[in-house]
């Protein structure tokens, strides 16, 4: 009875599909195609890229800080952030060497845009508001941001 058993299992012919196997191919392909390919070019690129940094040059690092590069020392660079304030990086931290071009160009803390104001209103006109009520207290919620502002409280 046990040998009718395999033998019947055993019988069945097994069948191969080459579209199958054909189809598992292209998927492989397509993935290294469109995925490993390109990533282990830019590895390339920025690897070259960090072999070639010299002292004098801009770079930004991997977190987007621009900074110039001072020393290298190793697998180590040193780069001035601020004029006198000088860090070590891995040199791998450093991204991309950038043109003076490219660089974004940063307004001084504290400066603002006259196209950003979003109404019309005055504070001298929200602060006069305030009077008119006859209380102490502010008249709306824009009052109480220019008192927080300019660290003055209206009498």
């Amino acid at each position: 009875m046990l040998g009718n058993v395999l033998a019947a299992t055993s019988s069945k012919p097994s069948s191969f599909n080459p579209t199958t196997l054909i189809f598992i191919v292209v998927i492989v392909a397509a993935v290294y195609m469109l995925m490993i390919r390109p990533q282990r070019r830019r590895q390339q690129q920025a690897q070259q890229k960090q072999n070639t940094v010299q002292p004098g040059a801009r770079v930004r690092t991997t977190a987007g800080m621009y900074a110039t590069v001072v020393d290298v020392d190793g697998d180590d660079v040193i780069l001035e952030v601020a004029p006198g304030v000088e860090v070590r990086y891995m040199r791998r931290a450093v991204m991309d060497v950038v043109s003076p071009g490219d660089e974004p160009v940063e307004e001084p803390f504290g400066t603002v845009d006259d196209d950003d104001t979003d109404d019309d209103t005055d504070i001298t006109d929200v602060h006069d508001a305030g009077e008119e009520s006859g209380t102490d207290e502010p008249a709306d919620a824009e009052e109480t941001a220019y008192e927080q502002a300019t660290g003055t409280k209206k009498d």
